[in-house]
């Protein structure tokens, strides 16, 4: 697991694989996650990559925040923040994390249950 951005959300960054973005600053990527689940499910990732928020260091502190003010423009967007919406980052294998980029999932339009399924 390296730092590098040689993962699929690398190369969306980069262009060489197609994504369709919805939100985007300098230093945030916001698109739709292929396989939703939930009516309005988008990825939010910082365009620099970091493995997950285990690997972020106080040096990544502003970058962590730009993504959760990025996930609530992207609930806002989407017509969600209204009536509610869950944002989740999955950490390593047992965490559920497939993709080795940070990533906020940005899940709502429908209720979410607790825990989750």
């Amino acid at each position: 697991m390296t730092q590098d951005g040689d993962t699929i959300f690398g190369k969306i960054v980069r262009r060489e694989i197609p994504a369709t973005i919805v939100y985007e600053t300098d230093t945030v990527l916001a698109f739709r996650d292929i396989s939703p689940a939930a009516p309005s499910h988008v990825l939010v990732i910082p365009k620099r990559p970091i493995v997950s928020v285990a690997h972020a260091t106080k040096d990544d502190a502003q970058l962590i925040g730009e993504l959760m003010l990025a996930a609530a423009e992207v609930a806002r967007q989407e017509g969600i923040a209204e009536g509610g919406y869950r944002i989740v980052t999955n950490i390593g294998q047992h965490g559920g994390q497939t993709v080795f980029h940070l990533h906020l999932h940005v899940l709502g339009g429908r209720p979410m249950e607790w825990p989750p399924g």
